[in-house]
């Protein structure tokens, strides 16, 4: 098994750079996102920038969002279906201790706002709070992360100016940059998150265990010194 210490003991610090394409409603890139901060905290020798890209698991979602119960019936076609996914999503979620709540989703939003949201939290250092947040508020409490007054609400819990938060989300600003980030993941051949790109050069898909990542820093790290 690798040593989770891995560089360390060669004194110097591995810096990385990790893309994480993501989407504000993807129980799987909650549970991505507690698997990274683990493989991360088990390592004393990465200085780490984190770096949230949008991705649309429902590219197709109308701007106002639909009900929950409509779109589990489009996409699994049954209740028994849906239940079954959503099981397993829910015992991976109690494993990182992450209590997701579906029952309490009523409706599933389009994700561009909440997108363009994170890249507005990015101008302030916030980006990551933001993210959290929205996971949060979303699996946890249901809320509606597509309507305008929660984001503003939730864009302050994480420290940022609501007034501006507001303004900002009232005008076009990072939408279509939101929706080119989508798409230039799908033509790096990015199918399904979250997927973790690291250093620009080496990808892990899906919510891996910390031990998956560790060789991916030290192959960062190797990449680094051959510069």
């Amino acid at each position: 098994m690798l040593d989770p210490g891995g560089a360390a003991a060669h004194g110097s610090p591995i810096m990385l750079t990790i893309d994480i394409y993501s989407d504000t409603v993807c129980p799987w890139c909650f549970i991505g996102k507690r698997r990274l901060e683990r493989a991360i905290s088990n390592r004393g020798d990465l200085v780490v920038q984190i770096n949230w890209r949008a991705f649309q698991l429902n590219p197709d979602m109308p701007t106002e969002g639909m009900t929950r119960a409509a779109y589990l019936s489009g996409k699994f076609g049954s209740s028994e279906r849906a239940s079954h996914v959503y099981s397993t999503i829910a015992r991976a979620g109690h494993t990182e201790r992450i209590a997701f709540n579906f029952d309490m989703i009523e409706r599933m939003p389009n994700t561009v706002d909440s997108h363009r949201l994170i890249r507005f939290a990015e101008r302030f250092g916030r980006q990551d709070a933001i993210v959290e947040i929205l996971f949060r508020a979303f699996f946890f409490d249901g809320e509606d992360i597509g309507e305008h007054a929660t984001l503003v609400r939730l864009a302050a819990i994480a420290g940022l100016d609501a007034r501006q938060a507001g303004e900002f989300l009232s005008g076009p600003e990072e939408h279509d940059a939101v929706l080119s980030e989508d798409l230039r993941a799908r033509r790096m051949g990015i199918g399904a998150v979250p997927c973790f790109v690291i250093n620009g050069a080496y990808a892990l898909s899906g919510a891996q265990e910390p031990e998956a990542f560790y060789p991916l820093f030290d192959l960062a790290d190797v990449g680094l010194a051959a510069e």
